[in-house]
């Protein structure tokens, strides 16, 4: 598979092997896929959890939910993409 990344990420990936954190490309890659698929691992547990809690019912009000999922996404250390 062949995709184009752009020069602001093939410099990060280029100085991500020069300072030898990374044998290749290929590693750097290979590591950001897995930092995306265990991102979203994350969200679907989250998703899971919201869903859950809808199904047993309860009377919360929005602040208290709103709080509630802050506290799931920083135990589960997840942040908005940025792009």
């Amino acid at each position: 598979m062949d995709v184009p990344i752009g020069e602001r990420w093939q410099s990060f990936v280029a100085a991500a092997v020069e300072t030898g954190r990374y044998v290749s490309a290929s590693d750097v890659v290979t590591e950001g896929l897995r930092l995306v698929q265990e991102r979203e691992e994350r969200l679907q547990a989250l998703r899971e959890m919201v869903e859950e809690s809808i199904a047993r019912g309860g009377s919360h009000t929005g602040e208290e939910v709103a709080a509630a999922i802050e506290a799931a996404l920083d135990e589960i250390d997840i942040a908005a993409p940025s792009r």
